[in-house]
């Protein structure tokens, strides 16, 4: 059984469910693939200029509100970050050069460089930090996520994406590519990959 997550670095939920997916997911004896990708295309595609959250105040004033409270709630740090949303592609580039094992570390350390310390992803320097915390040489990495083929992976990974219907970001995908989207849908996300049904009294 696996559950592939799919997820923006630029996501202020992806960023909730990183830091949760693998507790949660080992209790319930799921397997998870940590699935980089980029929301630009997608929102570009169905015809959004930036983030769908922002588009009106109130919106966006909630998000942050409900980042905020439940990060709190889970004891994880939270610092709105300066720019939002972020260009993620180094990022995704350097998570995807990562072998699946380094691949969830690396992430975590990302995700909490944007919304724990509220720094810019787009920035390299700031790449190669998550990338020293995660125990892994930056320098490598970085060169790794330069070559020809992982700029290819990354774009195939926004195709598969937009093939499989994917809208936003966190994406939970089952096996049998049923999708449920954001962190509040994960517990129904590996119910439903160890049962094909949601979980009781859900």
């Amino acid at each position: 059984m696996a559950l592939t997550f799919w997820y923006d670095f630029s996501s202020s939920y992806s960023y909730l469910a990183a830091m949760r997916i693998e507790a949660v997911a080992e209790k319930a004896k799921v397997q998870v693939v940590w699935q980089p990708f980029l929301l630009g295309p997608i929102f570009i595609d169905a015809g959004y200029n930036g983030s769908p959250n922002l588009m009106a105040p109130a919106k966006a004033a909630y998000m942050w509100t409900d980042i905020a409270r439940r990060a709190a709630h889970r004891g994880h740090p939270f610092k709105e970050p300066t720019p939002f949303p972020q260009k993620s592609v180094l990022a995704a580039r350097a998570a995807l050069a990562l072998p699946a094992r380094d691949r969830p570390a690396f992430s975590r350390a990302a995700f909490m460089r944007i919304f724990a310390k509220g720094e810019n992803i787009a920035e390299a320097a700031v790449v190669a930090a998550a990338i020293a915390e995660a125990g892994l040489d930056p320098e490598v990495v970085l060169a790794a996520a330069g070559k020809p083929e992982v700029k290819a992976a990354l774009r195939e990974s926004v195709e598969t994406a937009k093939s499989l219907g994917i809208f936003g970001a966190p994406t939970f995908v089952t096996t049998d590519e049923a999708l449920f989207w954001g962190d509040d849908r994960l517990e129904d996300a590996l119910a439903w990959e160890k049962t094909g049904s949601l979980p009781a009294g859900g």
